[in-house]
């Protein structure tokens, strides 16, 4: 855990919900498999918490129709063989598994996600984030669904209630492209070089899919961070 070296952009009441935003990619495993970590840490913790999800592009070069397969991307960003790059993806895919979730990297469609962020801050207007949010992991790795083209991503954001021709709009004219760019320089300003990147009030930080207990670790302490007084400036024991 970390302290982000940026100070919260909000007052907030000690019993008022915790604030997490999380930056993730809607390619990146571990993002979905922290989300699983983190929900069943929130269970156990039963923290009251306002999620937001920020934008973070993985690979922000990435063609829209990458011509090759999960393994060919892999075994070129990561600069390992084509059977090493298939050994990454079996283990993260098991370690997916035990959260509950079925990867179908052979169905995959590695792309480039910048529409799909821009369709999450639309869907965060419409009070509909968090949902956009598992449909888009869940379609991405295991339902063999392109989340880098406009269609598909009318047709997933229809499917958690969102207006199709309103999408159609917003990804036409990309107006919520300056807000993922913002978020980008937020994770930059926070350091944040992976994610998944949590950061609980503004002011902790933690990074990857860590265990449920971490988190609940973490939810705790933002928490009596917050309901501890605050100092008074120039006081002196």
């Amino acid at each position: 855990m970390t302290t982000p070296s940026t100070p919260p952009r909000e007052s907030r009441e000690p019993h008022d919900p915790l604030t997490v935003e999380i930056w993730s990619d809607v390619q990146c495993p571990w993002c979905y498999i922290g989300k699983r970590r983190f929900e069943r840490a929130l269970a156990t913790s039963g923290e009251d918490v306002t999620i937001t999800y920020r934008s973070f592009e993985l690979a922000p070069d990435t063609p829209v129709d990458y011509e090759g397969t999960p393994a060919d991307y892999l075994s070129e960003r990561r600069g390992v063989s084509p059977a090493q790059a298939a050994e990454m993806m079996a283990h993260v895919t098991g370690l997916a598994a035990d959260e509950g979730l079925a990867f179908d990297y052979d169905h995959v469609h590695q792309t480039n996600t910048v529409l799909a962020h821009e369709l999450l801050h639309l869907a965060r207007e419409h009070g509909l984030q968090l949902e956009l949010k598992e449909r888009l992991l869940a379609a991405y790795f295991e339902q063999g669904r392109h989340v880098g083209r406009v269609e598909e991503l009318i047709e997933l954001g229809a499917d958690v209630g969102l207006d199709p021709d309103e999408i159609r709009a917003a990804l036409t004219d990309h107006r919520h492209l300056p807000a993922v760019k913002a978020d980008v320089a937020q994770a930059a300003a926070y350091g944040i070089r992976g994610v998944p990147f949590f950061v609980i009030d503004g002011a902790l930080g933690v990074s990857g899919a860590q265990s449920p207990e971490t988190f609940v670790a973490a939810l705790a302490q933002a928490r009596a961070m917050r309901e501890q007084p605050a100092a008074v400036p120039g006081a002196t024991a």
